[in-house]
């Protein structure tokens, strides 16, 4: 009777500490349900779903490439959960309804979510929010929302990411050059 009740108490203590990680991980996980109805009315459509097996596998294999740069991206991305992309094109402007985007901006308001960059420009009425969600220190997801007059694009990626690796190996295998030069005061400046 006492062990069982020593191995209940163990159960209650586990849970209550990994629960909560749980249920952090799973809060960076954005729901797309609202985007599925612009697929009738989009030309082209992207939908990208990696995760479980299938990331774990990409993982293995970036790991055992013999390229230093694929090496370090592996590294960079060992401890993610998911990536999410929902890419929507549509032939002229105006085709579909800016709620359906606002109703994936609101969740990105929910606490956790950490705006870190808000972009606004006139030209193709083109709107870009990259949201970042901590659990303590470590990053546990980051949410990109572009939408502009002809098209949307979304994408959320779940787990802790090396941010500075992944900037320290802009350029490379596909990864998007990052360029940032640094002002007199050593304060980093977007390269136009």
């Amino acid at each position: 009777m006492k062990s069982l009740i020593k191995h209940s108490l163990k159960f209650i203590l586990l849970s209550l500490f990994v629960l909560p990680i749980a249920a952090n991980a799973q809060d960076a996980r954005l729901r797309f349900e609202k985007l599925t109805g612009l697929e009738t009315r989009a030309r082209d459509v992207v939908e990208v779903n990696i995760d479980g097996k299938l990331l774990e596998l990409a993982k293995r294999v970036m790991v055992k490439v013999n390229d230093r740069d694929a090496k370090k991206v592996a590294q960079a991305i060992s401890g993610l959960k998911g990536i999410y992309v929902r890419v929507f094109n549509f032939e002229n402007e105006n085709e579909y309804n800016m709620a359906d985007i606002d109703e994936i901006r609101a969740q990105l308001q929910s606490p956790g979510w950490e705006r870190l960059a808000n972009v606004r420009s006139k030209k193709n009425n083109q709107k870009v929010d990259v949201y970042t969600m901590f659990t303590g220190d470590v990053m546990s997801g980051v949410a990109v929302v572009v939408s502009e007059s002809k098209s949307i694009a979304v994408v959320n990626v779940i787990g802790p990411i090396d941010i500075e690796l992944l900037a320290e190996m802009s350029g490379k295998l596909n990864i998007p050059k990052i360029d940032i030069e640094r002002d007199s005061g050593n304060q980093p400046k977007t390269k136009n």
